[in-house]
């Protein structure tokens, strides 16, 4: 059994920071707390390395909340001839669903409705590459009984699948299978969670400046209190805030939008409604069923241009184009009334200097500023993995750090079945919806849970139990509202439905302090 804890929670941060303050010599300072950021510091510190992870916000504040909740194969880059990241995507999201987080990331099937305004040449096209796309899973080794192989479908099983899919000229439909996490910020979670397991110190609103090769200076946020870190290696996780602390990068962010709508407005589907682009060669716009009883209908490319926000905002535009584009495969029109929320992020492109941001490449890269920081910069939410220990290998080489051999293509996360933490027990009897969001930790959720009422949902028709609201505070890290309501469980995404629970959040929060 590890020597460490995976719960994250204030009193464990208060500790660490005094720790830190008083013994400020550690191995790596890995700064981003995004789904890179926590990787670096997975990798880092099951290889046996002192590493400190920071972020002046909470974890997934930034894109890595943002993204489609999808762990692509990589079909896509393998149109457009970029074979290598293509490849990868494939073998990443092979090890997150048969090893790494099985509990996080399953099937999705993804129905591209055969209508009559669909040229047989697109036809061929979409088949072409949903064969593609099987050999890219026989490629990277993941079964078919993990991910099923692409098929066409009947006009009544496509109906099925897709409720509200036009019928008028519907001649079934093209069906594939891509990987789908329950939640990306969830994910990011479990991954910082398991670096805190290893060893890791893991510490939000914890702003990182004066960055150098071998030192940080480190700002609590909460009590403004400065202090000083020393490292062999100091690595930029930020993504599109990385020029911030290395003005020598150039980035192209590139903004993804997505609407969140009732599942019920899709006739509750139980796969993503998949609707060509026209004029496009393989891009597509997504109505993906999610969690909550809710679909996210994604995804655009625009470019982002200007100081980057916090939070990015969706345009008309982009909520004009989503719904126009999804309406030509729908029986029933859309409406900007049928929308219930929405959400942009930003992509971390490394600027090549022309072309469209659908079209720059998605690969990543490891610089080294002058002063001796590493940045990682582009690259996508699927290749996390790689993408860390692409970085940490140069900084162990480069640095000389005494470090073991990469572990992290079979490290399972917390909750998976072979690392479902010091308080195993069956999930046969819980949630569904519990167990989707924690895993073989589902159980110990509630049976920690010291709260009155914990089975009880937090606000009517939210699948959501108090007793995960109490868990995001007591092990998941939560210090405010917010990063209960926002991160931690999604609810925020529907401004009423956030309403409607602020209260039972702060209850949670309150009862911390």
């Amino acid at each position: 059994m590890m020597p460490h804890t995976a719960a994250l929670n204030a009193a464990r941060r208060t500790a660490e920071l005094s720790a830190l303050a008083e013994h400020p010599n550690v191995d790596v300072v890995v700064i981003g707390g995004g789904i890179t950021g926590v990787g670096i510091a997975l990798d880092a510190a099951s290889r046996g390395l002192r590493v400190v992870c920071v972020d002046k916000n909470d974890l997934a504040f930034g894109t890595s909340r943002w993204s489609s909740k999808l762990v692509h194969g990589g079909l896509r880059y393998l149109a457009t001839g970029n074979i290598g990241i293509a490849r990868r995507s494939a073998i990443e999201r092979g090890i997150l669903m048969t090893r790494t987080a099985p509990h996080l990331v399953h099937a999705m099937p993804q129905l591209v409705p055969l209508l009559g305004s669909m040229p047989r040449r697109d036809r061929a096209l979409v088949r072409t590459g949903f064969l593609a796309g099987d050999g890219l899973r026989r490629l990277a080794g993941t079964p078919a009984a993990v991910l099923p192989r692409s098929k066409r479908v009947s006009r009544d099983r496509a109906v099925e699948l897709a409720p509200t899919v036009r019928r008028d000229g519907l001649d079934g439909g093209l069906l594939a299978y891509d990987g789908q996490l329950i939640d990306d910020a969830r994910l990011v979670t479990a991954v910082a969670r398991t670096a805190a397991q290893h060893g890791a110190t893991i510490l939000t609103y914890v702003a990182a400046s004066h960055a150098a090769g071998d030192a940080v200076r480190l700002t609590d946020q909460f009590s403004g209190e400065s202090f000083d870190v020393r490292a062999r290696a100091v690595i930029n996780a930020t993504g599109v805030w990385a020029a911030d602390l290395d003005p020598g990068l150039r980035l192209r962010p590139s903004r993804g939008t997505h609407l969140v709508f009732d599942a019920a407005a899709f006739g509750n589907p139980t796969a993503a409604l998949t609707v060509p682009i026209p004029g496009e060669l393989n891009r597509f716009v997504f109505a993906m069923p999610e969690q909550l009883g809710r679909v996210y209908l994604g995804l655009t490319d625009e470019e982002a241009p200007g100081p980057v926000p916090d939070v990015p905002q969706p345009t008309s535009t982009e909520t004009s184009f989503l719904l126009d584009t999804v309406n030509t495969a729908l029986g029933t029109a859309l409406s900007t009334a049928d929308v219930r929320g929405a959400y942009a992020g930003l992509r971390p492109l490394i600027d090549t200097g022309q072309g469209r941001t659908a079209d720059v490449s998605r690969n990543h890269a490891v610089v080294e500023s002058e002063s001796g920081v590493f940045s990682v910069i582009g690259g996508k939410l699927t290749e996390y993995r790689h993408m860390a220990q692409d970085v940490l290998d140069r900084a162990v080489r480069l640095r000389a750090l005494s470090a073991a051999a990469c572990r992290t293509r079979e490290l399972p996360l917390i909750g998976a079945p072979t690392n479902p933490g010091p308080h195993a027990a069956s999930t046969v009897a819980l949630p569904a919806s519990l167990v989707a969001r924690y895993g073989a930790e589902s159980a110990h959720v509630l049976a920690s849970a010291t709260c009155e009422r914990p089975g009880e949902a937090v606000a009517e028709g939210i699948d959501v139990t108090r007793a995960e609201f109490q868990y995001a505070v007591s092990h998941e890290g939560a210090l405010t509202i917010e990063d209960i309501v926002d991160r931690r469980t999604r609810i925020g995404l529907v401004a009423a439905d956030r309403e409607r629970v602020l209260a039972t959040a702060r209850e949670f929060v309150d009862a911390a302090d």
